[in-house]
């Protein structure tokens, strides 16, 4: 069974521009809040609003180092957004259309 609602968190980190570009910021590497900030021109409340569904979605991960925080992309999390992709957009081969169907 899947758990449908941790898909959605995945889903939902993708389907922002602001996101798409802290995720694109990411993909060279670990970035310090303050760097994110400066390239964005976003305040810091809202970027702390996408990184918090950025890092619920567990697609990225963020570690305090004295006021700063500095995230990365998720091994694992991108791996289970590769495969979320992947299972929900394969044909699937159950010609069965369920009870009551009529066919």
């Amino acid at each position: 069974m899947r758990d449908h609602a941790a898909d959605a968190r995945v889903f939902k980190a993708f389907c922002d521009v602001n996101r798409l570009q802290i995720l694109e910021q990411l993909r060279s590497g670990e970035k310090c809040s303050c760097v994110l900030l400066e390239k964005l021109q976003i305040s810091q409340s809202t970027l702390s609003y996408h990184m918090k569904i950025l890092c619920d979605s567990g697609v990225v991960v963020g570690r305090a180092e004295g006021k700063w925080t500095h995230y990365g992309i998720s091994e694992a999390g991108s791996q289970y957004a590769r495969e979320l992709l992947e299972i929900l957009t394969r044909k699937n081969t159950d010609d069965s259309c369920g009870e009551g169907c009529g066919r």
